[in-house]
């Protein structure tokens, strides 16, 4: 067992802070710089710490890496601005596709956007005595050892919401658990979704009074858009030249090699049900035309951005529209867990009433084990125990039935944007 001496102060977490930092300035000495300036071709300035000195002081600092951390922190955002709407608040991202879900979902919520600045002393000094913020929020994963350390050296309170870490990722850290103890101690309080994250983060030696259990804030994003969804299903429908009451079957954030999968099983579902439709969407869109290729010559396949009259299959080459679609469908599969990638959301397709499938492989979503026993997902284990689910779920009791198990299992859930906001607002 860990020692409940101060982990910030122990001789192993400064350590392996000054390796860590010697380790960036290395990897920036040796051309590390260019690099990044070739793979991010949009925001170099604010990466690099340049933020614009019109931008908003004593902020609210939010960080959310990408497309999914920005959908968890908009309830977050919501709950800031109806409790503290003087509090400004500035919204970080790291990819563009992050960048562009933002101002797609924020524009009119948050103060200022910027792209994150690079985990470097200089960097992110730079970037904190321009916006001088009154606390920071890391999103979910987010764990940057120099923030974090210069936060709290600077007294900024920092907090880590709807925070999750799998099994996988605990095992790594614990490889070096006491500079990791010491990384995650520098977060005034650790907000997490589930009793299952909690424990994961106990096991690397964080204090059991740094964390708090509030829920999944993504239940509460997408809770607020379902109404927003559920009203553009029509428009929709004609733009994709669907019928009213032709069967959809949708596969949601697919893998390579989960694709064949569906496709099987949508042979065995279209012998009983000649008119069914299935819409494929992989998790990368770069994806789509790959998937395509294996469709096409089984059947009529069509792309997102190139809708052909009288598709059997749709793949999805746009990013962004997975949850408007899910409302179209009878039934869903979600991807990520038929291998080792730990699963996408299954609560997204659950939200709707519909029958939610996956495989047995849902490490990054713990909360899927009890979806499952309440009855409001299922899990299969190849194309043949999917097309049997996919068939059930057109029958007027499946329906019934599912339908029933979400509503059960949604009530039980929600409010975490509050929860967190709750803990957060004591320290500013």
């Amino acid at each position: 067992m860990l020692s409940s001496d101060d982990p910030l102060g122990s001789a192993g977490y400064r350590m392996g802070l000054s390796c860590y930092m010697a380790g960036i300035s290395a990897f920036f000495a040796c051309g590390g710089l260019s690099r990044l300036q070739k793979k991010y071709k949009v925001g170099i300035d604010e990466r690099m710490g340049n933020i614009d000195r019109a931008a908003p002081q004593n902020a609210l600092w939010i960080h959310s890496v990408s497309v999914g951390e920005v959908q968890s922190a908009m309830p977050l955002i919501d709950e800031v601005k109806e409790n503290r709407p003087e509090l400004p608040v500035i919204l970080s991202t790291v990819t563009t596709t992050g960048r562009e879900m933002a101002e797609r979902l924020s524009s009119c919520k948050v103060d200022r956007m910027i792209y994150s600045p690079w985990d470097t002393p200089k960097f992110v000094k730079k970037a904190l005595g321009t916006l001088r913020p009154k606390a920071y929020i890391a999103m979910e994963t987010e764990r940057w050892p120099t923030i974090l350390s210069e936060l709290r050296s600077r007294g900024i309170p920092a907090f880590l919401a709807n925070g999750r870490l799998s099994g996988k990722s605990a095992q790594k850290l614990r490889g070096q658990r006491v500079f990791w103890r010491g990384v995650l101690s520098c977060f005034e309080r650790i907000l997490v979704r589930f009793e299952d994250d909690k424990e994961e983060f106990l096991s690397l030696g964080v204090s059991d009074k740094k964390i708090t259990v509030t829920g999944d804030c993504k239940v509460d994003a997408i809770s607020r858009r379902k109404s927003e969804a559920l009203m553009k299903t029509s428009d929709l429908r004609r733009s994709l030249d669907m019928g009213d009451t032709d069967p959809v079957f949708l596969a949601g954030s697919t893998h390579g090699g989960e694709d064949e999968v569906v496709i099987d099983a949508f042979a065995e579902v279209k012998k009983a049900r000649p008119d069914a439709r299935l819409i494929v969407v992989p998790r990368h869109p770069e994806r789509a035309a790959s998937v395509a290729a294996l469709s096409e010559p089984r059947y009529k396949t069509a792309l997102f951005s190139d809708v052909k009259s009288g598709w059997d299959v749709l793949v999805v080459d746009k990013i962004g529209v997975l949850f408007e679609l899910y409302a179209l469908a009878d039934a869903a599969f979600v991807g990520g867990s038929l291998g080792r990638w730990g699963g996408q959301n299954p609560t997204e397709p659950a939200l709707f009433g519909i029958q939610t499938t996956h495989g047995p492989d849902m490490n990054d979503f713990p909360d899927a084990i009890r979806m499952a026993s309440l009855g409001a997902s299922l899990v299969i284990q190849n194309a043949s125990g999917l097309a049997r689910s996919w068939l059930l779920a057109l029958t007027p009791a499946e329906k019934l039935r599912n339908s029933a198990a979400c509503e059960k299992y949604f009530s039980s859930i929600g409010g975490a944007a509050k929860r967190t906001f709750d803990v957060i607002k004591e320290y500013i």
